[in-house]
Parts: C-alpha cells; sequence; structure tokens
C-alpha cells in the first residue's frame, strides 16, 4: 500500500497529508501514543478496560460498552478517531516494515532530530535466496526491535502491514520482488518465521505482542497494471485446486503456524466477487477456518475500489454493510466511518457486526500494550534511538544479502577474483553506483548506502564508466568510453538490470529482458574487454539473459536481486571470495517467448494442452528455462550421499478413507486418522569437497505419482542451509510427514495423499518411496 494503491488518489491524499504528514502531523511528537494514561486522568483506573490484570476479552467487552455508535465507526479506519472521554488517543494503523522500517505508512517517519533513518534490509525476493529459514526470523526480530524503538520516540505506530505473501506467479509483476517467491512451501516458512520474529515477545507469552504483523494481501493478488488491465478492476478466475495448493498456503501458515495478528484482503475479485467482501473468503475461512486470532484490514482503499471501480452495489452504504458482514475489521481509508452509521440506519448491517470489527481491532492494541499505560513501564520501553541503525543490524543487513546472491554462471572459475592480481578494474553499469535501486519499494531511509561501486574501489584501483544515464538506457552515446575502459582493465564488472522505474508497485513488466539498450551495452562491453567479465544483474524479477549466459565472454553471471543498503558491500565480498555465494533462485527465470505466449491475467498455474498454455512456476511449467527454480552456484563442490530412506511405507487400511476396495484406491484423504505418526526419515551426509568454506542449501523434491488430476509434477518437501568448512561433512536428517508434505491437491480443493511411487530427489540423488495399503 503506497500511495500508488490509492485508486481515487488526490482526495485521500489530501486527507493524509492534512492529518498526517511529518512533523507537524497530529502524530507528531517525541513520545509514543498510548491510551489509559492514568498519570494524567485518575478515573480511568476505575475501568475494567485499564485494567491490566485482566482478560483481553474482558477488558475489550468493557471498552465497546462504553463506546457510543459514532466512536464505534470512527475506529474503523487506518486513522482511528481519538475517544477523549476514555483516554484514548488517534491511532495510525498504518506502518510498514517489509525489509526494515519504512515511512511508506504515513503512521511512521524519520526525522534527522529524533531517527534519521532504519537499517534497510535486501528486498524480500533476495532474502528468500538464501532458503536460510533462522536468518528470516532473526529479521523479523531485529526490525521489530527497530520498530519498537521508533514507536517509544514517537515516530512509529504498532501495527506493521508486512510480510508480503502473495506468490510471484508472473515474472512481469511489478511486486514480485516484495515476494519470497513462487514456491508456496518456501512463502509459507518465510512468513511464519518472518511474522514470529516480528511478533512475539521474549518469554514466550503468545497472548502479547511485540509489533502486530500482517500477512497481505489475500488472495490470488499479483497483477497490479499490466497493459490495458489493473487491480482495482481484475476479476482473477481461479480454480479450488489452484486456491489451496498455491494461492491460500501462506496466508494459512500466517495464521494457523505463526498466529499473526492481521490478515488483508486484497483490491482485485476473485470469481467475481471483490476479496474485502467475500463472507467465504474472510469470515468464513480466516476467521472460522483458520481461526485468526486478530483483525481484518482492507487494502487502501478497497472499500471505495468496490463501489467505485467494481460497481458491487448501487450505495457506498450497501458496500460497506457487505464488507462488515463479509468479516472485514478496519477500513485502509475512511469509507467505513463515512457510511457506517446510515447502513446501520437503513438496515444494511446491524450494530452487533460493528461491534465484532471494533473488538477485534482494540483486541489487537491491548495484545500489543498500547491499553497499558505508559510504554516506557512496559517490555520494549527502554528501546529508543540507539537501537536503531545498530552496526550490529547493518552488518546483518550486508550478511542477509551475502546468503541470498545467487552466482548463475562462472565459466572457467573466473570468479572470485584475486585482488592482488588485478591492477584495474572497470566498474561499468547504469547500476555500478545505484543507491536507491538496491532497496526497491517499501523502504525507508536507510542508516547509509554502500554503492557497488564504493565496495569494489576499497579492494582494487577502478575505473566507473556508466554507459547509460539510467536502466532505461535509452542511448548509446556513452557505450565508447564503457568499451574503452573494458579494453584497458584487467577486469570488468558490469551491473546491470532494472529499478523502481521499470518494475514496482503499480507498474508491471511488458517485456523480462534487460530494459532499453542494455543488452546491447552487455554484449559490446564483453566484446571489447580483454579479461574476464563479470555480469551483475540487479532485480526484482528474472531477466531473459540468454544472449549472456551462452555468450563466452562472459564469464561470470551473478544475481544479487535487490540487496539492501550494504548492497555493494555484500556484491564485493562475493566477487572478490571473502563469501562463498550460496543462494538459489527463488523463482523461475523464463525466456522471453514464455511472457509472449502468456496473458498475465491467465491465473492457472497448471498447463492446459488443448490450449497449449504451459502452466506456470517449476510446480507445472515444463518448458525452456533460462534458470530453473533452486538454481545456484557455489566456489565449492558439495556432494550427497544418502544413508537411510525407507523403500516402502505401508498405509494403514482401516484408517483410510475410501480404499475398501484395495483395487479402485489411488489415493486416500490426507486429513484423517490415518495421518497420526505417517513418517519417515531421509538421512544423508553433505561433504564440502572444495577448497573454501561455504554456506549451502540442501533441497529436497518430490515427484508425486500422477494419480491426482492435474497434480504438480514436481514439489518442493523441505530444505535446510548447512555451514561446511573445506573437506567438512555433516549429516542432515529429513523427517517427512507423510499426509502434510507428500499430499496433494486435487480438482474440489482437498488434500490428498497419492499411493503408488514417490520420487525423491536431493541435488543428483533420486530415491524412490512407494506407498501402499
Amino acid at each position: 500500500m503506497a500511495f500508488q494503491d490509492i485508486p481515487h488518489f488526490p482526495l485521500l491524499l489530501l486527507f493524509v497529508f492534512l492529518n498526517l504528514s511529518g512533523p507537524s502531523s497530529v502524530f507528531a511528537q517525541h513520545s509514543p501514543r498510548y491510551a489509559c494514561d492514568t498519570n494524567k486522568n485518575p478515573s480511568l483506573k476505575d475501568y475494567a478496560f485499564c485494567n491490566t490484570s485482566l482478560d483481553v476479552k474482558t477488558r475489550v467487552d468493557d471498552l465497546v460498552k462504553r463506546m457510543t455508535l459514532h466512536e464505534k465507526t470512527g475506529s474503523l479506519v487506518s486513522v482511528a478517531d481519538g475517544i477523549e472521554h476514555l483516554g484514548i488517543p488517534s491511532y495510525g494503523w498504518w506502518s510498514e516494515a517489509l525489509h526494515g522500517v519504512s515511512d511508506t505508512g504515513p503512521a511512521t517517519w524519520f526525522n534527522k532530530s529524533i531517527i534519521p533513518g532504519a537499517t534497510s534490509f535486501p528486498q524480500v525476493i533476495l532474502t528468500a535466496a538464501s532458503f536460510n529459514e533462522s536468518l528470516f526470523n532473526i529479521l523479523g526480530k531485529v526490525i521489530s526491535t527497530e520498530a519498537r524503538a521508533m514507536y517509544n520516540t514517537g515516530v512509529a505506530g504498532l501495527t506493521f502491514w508486512s510480510p508480503n505473501v502473495n506468490i510471484f506467479r508472473d515474472p512481469r509483476w511489478g511486486r514480485g520482488q516484495e515476494t519470497p517467491g513462487e514456491d508456496p512451501l518456501l512463502t509459507s516458512r518465510y512468513g511464519v518465521a518472518f511474522v514470529k520474529g516480528l511478533q512475539e515477545r521474549e518469554g514466550g507469552d503468545k497472548e502479547k505482542l511485540k509489533i502486530g504483523a500482517c500477512c497481505k494481501h489475500y488472495t490470488a493478488y499479483d497483477l497490479d497494471n499490466w497493459t490495458s488491465v489493473d487491480r482495482f478492476h481484475f476479476n482473477a478466475i481461479v480454480t479450488k485446486q489452484d486456491l489451496e495448493d498455491t494461492y491460500n498456503p501462506p496466508f494459512k501458515s500466517c495464521v494457523m503456524d505463526a498466529n499473526v495478528s492481521s490478515i488483508m484482503c486484497s483490491f482485485n475479485q476473485v470469481n467475481g466477487k471483490p476479496s474485502c467482501g467475500d463472507k467465504q473468503l474472510l469470515e468464513d475461512t480466516v476467521r472460522g477456518e483458520w481461526k485468526l486470532n486478530g483483525y481484518i484490514s482492507s487494502d487502501c482503499d478497497s472499500v471505495e475500489v468496490m463501489y467505485k471501480d467494481q460497481h458491487w452495489a448501487k450505495s457506498p452504504e450497501q458496500v460497506t454493510a457487505d464488507a462488515l458482514e463479509a468479516g472485514l475489521d478496519l477500513n485502509c481509508g475512511d469509507s467505513l466511518k463515512k457510511f457506517t452509521e446510515q447502513a446501520i440506519k437503513k438496515g444494511l448491517v446491524k450494530e452487533s457486526v460493528v461491534d465484532r470489527a471494533v473488538t477485534n481491532n482494540f483486541a489487537t492494541l491491548m495484545r500489543l500494550g498500547f491499553f497499558d499505560g505508559d510504554p516506557s513501564n512496559q517490555m520494549y520501553g527502554k528501546l529508543g534511538k540507539e537501537d536503531v541503525c545498530t552496526q550490529a543490524n547493518q552488518d546483518l543487513a550486508r550478511e542477509t544479502a551475502r546468503q541470498g546472491i545467487v552466482l548463475l554462471k562462472n565459466r572457467l572459475e573466473s570468479l572470485p577474483l584475486v585482488p592482488t592480481h588485478i591492477k584495474s578494474l572497470a566498474v561499468i553499469g547504469p547500476n555500478a553506483n545505484a543507491t536507491k535501486a538496491m532497496i526497491g519499494n517499501y523502504a525507508g531511509i536507510p542508516c547509509k548506502y554502500t554503492t557497488p561501486l564504493e565496495a569494489l574501489s576499497e579492494s582494487v584501483k577502478t575505473v566507473y564508466e556508466p554507459g547509460c544515464d539510467n536502466v532505461l538506457c535509452s542511448s548509446s552515446d556513452k557505450f565508447d568510453k564503457a568499451k574503452k575502459a573494458a579494453a584497458d582493465a584487467d577486469a570488468v564488472v558490469l551491473v546491470v538490470g532494472t529499478d523502481l522505474s521499470v518494475e514496482a508497485e503499480g507498474l508491471d513488466r511488458t517485456e523480462i529482458d534487460l530494459p532499453g539498450k542494455q543488452n546491447l551495452l552487455v554484449s559490446e562491453v564483453a566484446d571489447a574487454a580483454r579479461g574476464p567479465v563479470i555480469l551483475v544483474i540487479m532485480s526484482g524479477g528474472g531477466i531473459d539473459v540468454t544472449s549472456a549466459k551462452c555468450n563466452p565472454k562472459i564469464t561470470s553471471i551473478m544475481w544479487v536481486g535487490l540487496p539492501g543498503q550494504e548492497g555493494g558491500a555484500a556484491m564485493a565480498d562475493v566477487i572478490f571470495g571473502r563469501y562463498n555465494p550460496g543462494g538459489r533462485l527463488p523463482m523461475t527465470w523464463y525466456p522471453k517467448s514464455y511472457i509472449e505466449a502468456v496473458p498475465m491475467t491467465n491465473m492457472s498455474m497448471r498447463p492446459d494442452p488443448n490450449t497449449g498454455y504451459p502452466g506456470r512456476s517449476y510446480r507445472f511449467y515444463r518448458g525452456e528455462t533460462v534458470y530453473p527454480f533452486g538454481y545456484g552456484l557455489s566456489y565449492s563442490l558439495y556432494t550427497y550421499r544418502l544413508i537411510k530412506a525407507p523403500n516402502l511405507v505401508y498405509v494403514p487400511m482401516n484408517k483410510t478413507r475410501g480404499c475398501s476396495l484395495l483395487s479402485s484406491c489411488t489415493s486416500f484423504d490426507a486429513t484423517g486418522d490415518v495421518c497420526n505418526g505417517l513418517s519417515f526419515n531421509v538421512d544423508l551426509v553433505v561433504t564440502n569437497i572444495g577448497k573454501i568454506a561455504g554456506s549451502h542449501t540442501i533441497l529436497l523434491f518430490s515427484y508425486p505419482p500422477q494419480v491426482i488430476r492435474n497434480g504438480p509434477t514436481k514439489q518442493l518437501l523441505d530444505f535446510k542451509r548447512v555451514r561446511l568448512g573445506p573437506w567438512e561433512q555433516t549429516s542432515v536428517s529429513f523427517k517427512i510427514d507423510v499426509c502434510k508434505q507428500l499430499s496433494v491437491v486435487d480438482q474440489n480443493g482437498n488434500k490428498r495423499v497419492g499411493l503408488g511411487r514417490h520420487v525423491l530427489q536431493i541435488g543428483n540423488i533420486e530415491h524412490y518411496v512407494s506407498l501402499r495399503i
């Protein structure tokens, strides 16, 4: 939700600036906002909602009973009204912490005299490339500490609308950079670890929250503005099978495994219904089936979009009623504040529905300590300016970028470069001296920038030529200088790619090769170079670099994503061998021919042989790729040796459903009693047979038997990251839960386990496990 999230920009923008902007904001102060300030108002001690010894439900019930209808409706929006007689100040719900505390949300800002910036970690897509679950969690903890510190100094809220766990379905999507990639397992595991890092307090109190996280944007949202289609008008046609095995699992995991405090519904429609007005999606599924303990928020302003853009109902009051009845609790925007009272008067919705929404919102704030009086007397109350942009946090930003960087090509082991062998290094390209391009969207003000040029120059003598004025690279006027620099240097680092002018929120790509004349720059510089050429790609999405991949003059290719404030330092660490790359691609890199054949509006993950539609992601697509999901090289070679894994797993027939006749049974229900304890281990030894220590990702895939119609041909079961010294080995064990990990979703949206041969793949090892009744 940056301002481009807002379809009717001028009116709401004016509202935001009048109420929220900068130091003159109603929220701008040097101390945090909180309720139940009994020092200022001793009578509040008599109110049950201010009594911290009571449980949350009792406190919220007491609060809601004291509120008028007008006060309730003023509490349903992202800039919630203050309630003076109850000692409740106005509260801004909208803060962001996607990859560091951001000032995108108007309830958070930076101030030179208070907190001038926060640590800007790599954009999520690069962090996900580390496949390091513990790292995901640590990032959440560090970001939430900086967020709490900023709240304590009065420049942030307590509720942060992050992470984005949408599936990166199409390489053209401008917001794919915000996500953990195309795989539902990786995305789910990222979401759970990161949310726990953001929310969980030391001491293990599950009821209290450090900060409030939000998994967004629910659901089947991954198109912003492509050709003539935008997210405000797009109707995503999604099968039950795709919804349950691809689009919904990350949100389900956020709620059921991470206890996230909020889910945000998306702008788009799903199968003809607005996401924020679909009772089955919100109330029945998120609140009912998954048991959300928190609030459901709209995107900004999805309720207004339902009325003005999607024409869902004839009046804004009816749209408001439909959204509330569907389960919406909070409206980013002001529609619920403007129209709820009239909707009640017209009999379109009951006040009890409003009470439910207000209860969910205030219960979340109570779990955050907002109603517990002075925050300085609470846990985390002593955090302040000195806890933001610490050296340790900035070092973590560098380490995160290093772990995510993916080495795609290394012909003749050209990397790493040895600084003492390089008398001059040509640093070329439109992103060679990048600053803002490194941090992507939903970034705040970083503590500092370490650019590629700056970091490379610390180790060797460099000559810098941008080659292009910017990433759009509309002119070749500067090519000659770039070629001369390449011809004169011992080696070339050529940093190309995209930035937010090419792929961003509200801006989907129409092409997936390098923008403008960048391909020509790459080929001409490579031809002119007399030494090795290292091509560095800085981008959120995949790029068709087939020509560079096949060009022998380009000795190495690295993808660095959008690597955050320390991106240049991390890049130099890998290039000069101070860090052994171990990242893996979290999304498929397709050739240009793929997007020419596939409209972005087709939401189907599965291929359709009748139309020639090839399907999406490594799980279903079987065509040519530039680089596949999970691909990544290292300076070391790692070998695997399988120690233990069964060839046969028996499933007890008396506990399966529908398998009384063995001859007709090809699969069984993955939710039945048979699943209790049905598991097995896969044990292996991993050895680093290289000369350099390295951090290595082990990916365990399965090729399930094709007994469920339109099931995936391949899927990721588990992953682990290990660190090994030269010639060091370690034992790794995967415990496989048969029903959770070997199941697939059928056409009715139900999870089933196929009987027969499952092929497990770890690197070049294939092992067959047969499931039998």
